[in-house]
């Protein structure tokens, strides 16, 4: 028979509970843990319902007219534009500063927008076309410059260039908007600027020639309408101011006599 050892006994017993003891502890410490998860997990669903719901008031407020606002307004319905004085007559000559000189040829109604509005209609002579001015917006049009406006343009021709030395690009915009301002005397400050005069060796580039050329047409057909010129002579009087094409001008034509025969050489 073999001895009982009732020490190794006692120890494998106290074992046994120490380990008993052990998974009871894990196992509760496992349930206060999901617990603690699943109360976090039901807080944060709470938490986004509440957010949810506020954010679903809000836009029911925004959505919400209120009393003063549900009151529509009276839409006045205009039929006629108000009707302003005319100051300038049939076959009146006037300078519209996009466009440059042009001839009222007569005032019409034109509903624009279901509204009836009187205007005059200018005849542009360079661009070939009739524009359309509400009356109410004379304000744009300036009439003819006078005789001395004209001298005094002239003189301004005559007067040395006064050139800046600012980028091209940005004394360009100068000039465009001295040229739509429509002011005779800023045409004649961009023609003199621009102008080459019988300078061959100076090159100019192609946005320099088009700015000159529309100025010097726009002063061109203002100044033959005031002077009572002819396209040719005002266009002289224009090329002596500027000393453009001098040579063509001083060139004589020279008449043979009676009785005279002209060689031809060739």
């Amino acid at each position: 028979m073999k001895k009982i050892n009732l020490k190794s006994i006692l120890k494998k017993t106290f074992k046994k509970d120490k380990i008993k003891k052990k998974v009871k502890k894990i196992k509760v410490i496992k349930k206060i843990k999901t617990k603690k998860i699943k109360e976090k997990v039901k807080i944060k669903k709470a938490i986004t319902k509440q957010k949810k719901s506020l954010k679903t008031v809000v836009k029911n407020e925004n959505l919400r007219i209120p009393k003063s606002n549900e009151i529509k307004p009276e839409i006045k319905k205009i039929k006629k534009q108000e009707t302003a004085k005319k100051e300038y007559k049939i076959k009146d000559y006037v300078v519209y500063p996009k466009h440059g000189v042009g001839q009222i040829l007569s005032v019409s109604l034109k509903t624009i927008g279901g509204i009836e509005v009187n205007c005059y209609d200018i005849k542009f002579e360079k661009d070939k076309a009739i524009g359309n001015l509400p009356i109410n917006k004379q304000s744009y049009l300036r009439p003819l410059s006078t005789i001395n406006q004209v001298n005094k343009s002239i003189s301004i021709l005559k007067s040395k260039p006064k050139i800046k030395r600012s980028m091209w690009s940005r004394r360009a915009q100068e000039y465009e908007q001295k040229i739509t301002s429509g002011k005779i005397y800023d045409l004649a400050e961009v023609v003199r600027d621009l102008n080459k005069g019988d300078d061959l060796m100076v090159d100019q580039s192609y946005s320099e020639r088009q700015l000159f050329e529309k100025a010097y047409e726009r002063i061109l057909t203002e100044f033959q309408i005031v002077m009572n010129l002819s396209l040719e002579d005002t266009q002289k009087k224009l090329d002596k101011a500027l000393r453009r094409n001098l040579e063509a001008q001083q060139v004589p034509k020279i008449e043979p006599k009676t009785g005279e025969t002209t060689e031809i050489t060739e």
